[in-house]
């Protein structure tokens, strides 16, 4: 029946009804809820949001969905970090907590066909129960982990565990690109009540899977205090990237901390005694535009670091021995952790920057039993097959396997490999083969003075482009990068990747 109004007056009651079910959605799981969830620290789900994109961007998909349910327990949309598009998605604890229903699990594939589709960063910030236990049966309904998985080395994926997430949930982790969690987060296959039913064990989700678990068991990489840190974390790391992998990573706007620059610190760093430990990180500092590059899993395999960092306000990856760790060798935890790091890099066309200082893999019982060599050959296959721009430094020592998986080989498709005078290689140090071989010490000192001239005789042959003096470090690799950016002469493609993983 006509109502006689026109115009925008026969607009009102329809647009009243649509702003009346907006409201009751951002109420999310009510006054109650949201004011417990405040009271534990946390943000909400569309705070988090907020902290995560620029002021006034972001724009919600599927605001209805759930009907009665706000949002269905997800808040996902589109936003833009730093102007930089991303698609994210924020599950909500105070509705249903943040379990996944019909409507948000498609929400959730949504986003990542999204994401995809327009060649843009995923974002999932979780605390959620996984799905949601309602009888039902979801059929061919199509899961948010199959189209996440499609974005793999396609855009970049990051997930933010800021509360509880099990089951289906926590899954998503696992598959992005790059993993942090806060103080209260806690992530696992399923909850204590799930464990104690089925398996009798009485355990907290603390000791289930919180921060020092995941982080020691390589689940999550990096740990934030709160959720404004996490975020923020979260906005620092994607800096680092290009949107896709069908683009290159942006050149900061150039300023003094760009420029070329002699590193004289590296005589006081980098002891010319092999047996002196000192921190690589310390090194980074120096060789680096600035000191505050961003480490990526500093608490798990730390004997090698890795690292995003800007040389000459280029982002970069940065895979380095660690002395202070196991005198810089290589153990499984530090090897897969680097084989990852190093998949995710080449991906988005980050140039990476070994920086190799390691008497070899890490030997003995134990370490064989943690499956070395199959972590070793890992982390060799993802650098060799790695189709970015490569650059390598050898500062003191790299023997064995150990020097192969920190990309010694000159002729591995590396954009450059310089090494220090003096720097010692071969197939072990002169001490463990006159030990090995029961060598009278004559013998001995002449191993000891072939290892020496090691560095001299593999110049002679050209085993790396130039030996340098540490003082010219950052222009060094600094000129190897800019020589090697010129051969981007053609648009970015994902990478087309043939190697089977050991």
């Amino acid at each position: 029946m006509s109502t006689g109004r026109t115009g925008r007056e026969a607009w009102q009651d329809t647009l009243d009804d649509l702003e009346q079910r907006r409201r009751r959605t951002r109420a999310m799981g009510g006054d109650e809820r949201l004011a417990k969830h405040h009271g534990k620290g946390k943000l909400d789900a569309r705070a988090r949001i907020d902290r995560l994109v620029d002021e006034g961007t972001f724009r919600e998909i599927g605001t209805l969905v759930g009907g009665e349910i706000a949002a269905d327990g997800i808040v996902v949309g589109s936003g833009a970090i730093n102007g930089t598009p991303v698609m994210v998605g924020a599950e909500d604890f105070t509705t249903l907590a943040g379990s996944i229903g019909p409507g948000g699990n498609s929400k959730r594939y949504r986003i990542a066909e999204l994401a995809l589709r327009d060649r843009i960063p995923l974002v999932m910030l979780l605390e959620g129960a996984g799905f949601r236990p309602t009888g039902g049966h979801y059929g061919r309904t199509p899961t948010d982990l199959l189209s996440q998985a499609r974005c793999s080395g396609k855009v970049p994926t990051v997930a933010a565990i800021l509360g509880p997430s099990a089951g289906h949930g926590a899954l998503v982790a696992p598959v992005c690109d790059f993993r942090i969690m806060s103080n209260q987060g806690a992530i696992f296959t399923a909850g204590p009540p799930v464990v104690k039913e089925s398996t009798g064990e009485e355990i907290t989700k603390e000791e289930l899977g919180g921060p020092g678990v995941a982080l020691a068991s390589g689940v999550v990489h990096n740990l934030g205090e709160d959720d404004e840190t996490v975020i923020d974390d979260v906005k620092r790391y994607l800096s680092y990237f290009p949107p896709s992998a069908w683009s290159y990573p942006q050149q900061l706007t150039p300023d003094e901390t760009c420029a070329p620059r002699p590193t004289p610190e590296l005589l006081d760093i980098v002891s010319r005694d092999n047996k002196r430990v000192y921190d690589i990180r310390k090194v980074l500092d120096v060789v680096f535009d600035r000191p505050d590059w961003f480490e990526v899993q500093p608490k798990f395999g730390r004997a090698i670091v890795c690292a995003l960092a800007h040389l000459g306000g280029h982002p970069v990856a940065v895979v380095a021995n660690q002395p202070q760790v196991l005198a810089g060798s290589i153990d499984a935890d530090a090897a897969d952790k680097a084989s990852h790091f190093i998949m995710v890099a080449d991906s988005f066309h980050l140039p990476i920057v070994f920086l190799a200082d390691n008497p070899g893999m890490l030997p003995g019982s134990r370490s064989e039993r943690s499956g070395v060599l199959r972590a070793g050959a890992r982390m060799f296959a993802a650098q060799t097959a790695a189709t970015t721009l490569k650059l390598q430094v050898t500062l003191r020592k790299a023997y064995g396997f150990g020097s192969m998986v920190m990309a010694i080989l000159g002729f591995d498709n590396q954009s450059a490999t310089y090494a220090f005078p003096g720097a010692t290689m071969g197939a072990m140090s002169a001490a463990a083969l006159s030990r090995a071989t029961h060598a009278e010490d004559d013998l001995s000192a002449v191993l000891r003075d072939a290892e020496l001239q090691a560095s001299y005789r593999s110049a002679e042959n050209l085993g790396f482009d130039e030996l340098i003096d540490p003082r010219e470090t950052r222009d060094a690799l600094l000129a190897g990068l800019q020589r090697g950016l010129f051969s981007r002469q053609a648009a970015a493609e994902p990478v087309s990747r043939t190697v089977i993983l050991p």
